[in-house]
């Protein structure tokens, strides 16, 4: 196995912020308008780890699945002020963190047709 490159670990890194992103709007979100917020905050997360796959493989696909359950994991902790966005007694953080890992799996088992360009017959 060939070691990454620099512009996959570009990618990678950027990928991670994209999942950081998809975590944190959606932990904050998923509770906004039920039940719709739920449903956009998975749909947002599967579309950028879908977009992580194609652009950057599966390194940026492992790196964008870190950075969204990253950022859950840290949000769902406690603030200093006893606060929580993801309490545990709530069905909605329940959907929220189900429904995240749902879509992490659904992006693994797509197909690689669907993700990488296939060179032209010469």
């Amino acid at each position: 196995m060939q070691p990454p490159s620099a512009a996959t670990l570009r990618r990678a890194v950027a990928s991670f912020g994209l999942g950081v992103l998809a975590g944190t709007i959606g932990t904050a979100m998923h509770r906004a308008v039920r039940p719709w917020g739920l449903v956009l905050c998975i749909l947002l997360v599967l579309v950028i780890l879908l977009t992580t796959r194609a652009w950057a493989g599966w390194f940026g696909y492992v790196a964008g699945t870190g950075g969204t359950f990253v950022a859950i994991q840290v949000l769902a902790s406690g603030g200093p002020g006893g606060d929580l966005l993801v309490p545990s007694s709530d069905l909605w953080g329940w959907a929220w963190v189900a429904g995240t890992a749902a879509a992490v799996a659904v992006v693994a088992f797509v197909p690689r047709r669907w993700v990488e360009d296939e060179a032209p017959p010469a």
